[in-house]
């Protein structure tokens, strides 16, 4: 019981020195870098989250790539380099506005087609919509209502 007692604190060591030295701020030597750090991490998308940048995103992988990012900046690294050491390691899904290239044809035509074709499925409803209002002009042959207002035959 006194070994499962000391694994169970260990573990719970272990996690909190992660998550503290997660969370560890980033100094930075000049207001530049802070801001091409910043920059950067908005251009970046986080790996897990997938629908966040980099800079918004708390999963442990965000804290990773943002300190990834930090030690390239700080080794004197362009946002070029880092963009396309981050590409190279993730693809082009990583970069939060990917470039129009052959394989990301799909990523960027998507809405387009989705929206015309909501526009073909718009129109072909109104059409059979005003059909269907075009054949029930003459109320004598499709009675609606009060049946009691129904002409006798």
């Amino acid at each position: 019981m006194k070994t499962f007692s000391l694994c169970i604190v260990m573990v719970l060591i272990f996690f909190l020195t992660v998550s503290v030295s997660a969370q560890e701020p980033l100094v930075f030597e000049t207001q530049q870098q802070q801001d091409r750090f910043d920059q950067l991490t908005q251009e970046l998308r986080c790996l897990v989250c997938q629908n966040q940048t980099l800079a918004d995103s708390d999963a442990p992988l965000a804290h990773a790539l943002r300190r990834e990012v930090y030690e390239m900046l700080q080794s004197g690294q362009s946002d070029d380099q880092i963009k396309l050491f981050l590409v190279e390691r993730y693809g082009d899904f990583v970069l939060y506005r990917p470039p129009l290239q052959n394989n990301t044809y799909l990523l960027w035509l998507t809405p387009l087609i989705l929206l015309l074709g909501g526009v073909l499925v718009l129109r072909a409803s109104i059409k059979k919509r005003t059909a269907l209002l075009a054949n029930n002009e003459h109320p004598d042959e499709n009675p609606v209502g009060n049946p009691d207002e129904w002409p006798e035959n």
